[in-house]
């Protein structure tokens, strides 16, 4: 069994569910009358959350504030009405939590699911990357990457428009979500598993998590974003963030042939992401 240390800004999910049947006397905006509230742990709470359901051990170093998303939900629609975000100024990590982890447990491969709310800063980020030569596989919001052959990039389209071009890892080492068009790495696009999006939140979470895990057992990092493509079909089809359970792990493994199916091949990655942002923006 592998062990992971999970670093990066975490939050809490909450969900205030209820019925909209009139508008404001006030502003023409729709009363909620609620029904019920939700709470889910979020971000990189997330991430180790889908992590622990391929049961792989983790310690998840974050921060002490608290962070809240709060979306407002009609459950007679299904649609979300407004989001109310409440993110306090975060401290950073401490060399003395990562130091204490390091101790606890040798891990197999750190995981870095960073929000950019303050936690790590592009310093904590370049030195936790050099100074572990193991896996590191990075979700970040940050523009600057670089290369590091053991370092792994995770990131979405919205995130790979805004990248510095000056500093980005090889393209073996980019991995690049599109959405509903699927996954981008190293000249190829992998084509989506069609579903009904029901919720595109943590899907990210989910992807990562089963890249991980995929990679650690196999080391093929084509067969480990082909089930990381399908992992994150099965969280979009549940409303809010969702991690996964044990029928949905038996159900990825059953539909493995051995093979990546349903990938096509491109030119280099970064023309391939220009193809898809001519074509789609």
């Amino acid at each position: 069994m592998a062990n992971v240390i999970v670093i990066g800004d975490k939050c809490t999910d909450k969900y205030v569910f209820g019925e909209t049947t009139r508008l404001s006397p006030e502003q023409p905006v729709p009363v909620l009358d609620q029904t019920r509230i939700e709470e889910r742990p979020g971000m990189a709470a997330n991430t180790e959350l889908n992590l622990k359901a391929f049961g792989i051990n983790t310690v998840l170093l974050s921060q002490r504030e608290q962070i809240t998303k709060t979306r407002f939900i009609d459950t007679n629609s299904g649609y979300q009405l407004m989001r109310l975000d409440e993110t306090p100024e975060v401290g950073r990590i401490a060399n003395a939590e990562l130091k204490m982890a390091m101790m606890h447990m040798n891990p197999d491969a750190i995981v870095i699911s960073d929000y950019d709310k303050g936690y790590l800063n592009d310093d904590d980020l370049w030195n936790l990357c050099h100074n572990f030569n193991r896996p590191v596989f990075v979700d970040t919001k940050k523009r600057s990457l670089f290369h590091k052959d053991n370092v792994f990039w995770k990131i979405n389209k919205k995130e790979y428009d805004l990248l510095d071009r000056d500093h980005m890892p090889n393209n073996t080492h980019l991995i690049v979500t599109l959405g509903s068009r699927g996954v981008m790495w190293n000249g190829l696009v992998f084509q989506p598993q069609l579903v009904k999006v029901f919720d595109v939140c943590g899907a990210g979470d989910t992807f990562l998590a089963a890249l991980v895990y995929e990679f650690l057992k196999t080391s093929n990092m084509q067969k480990s974003i082909d089930l990381a493509n399908r992992a994150a079909a099965i969280s979009v089809t549940h409303p809010g963030a969702y991690y996964l359970n044990k029928q949905d792990i038996e159900s990825l493994y059953g539909g493995i042939d051995g093979q990546t199916n349903s990938q096509q091949s491109g030119s280099d990655a970064h023309e391939i992401a220009g193809l898809v942002k001519r074509t789609y923006m």
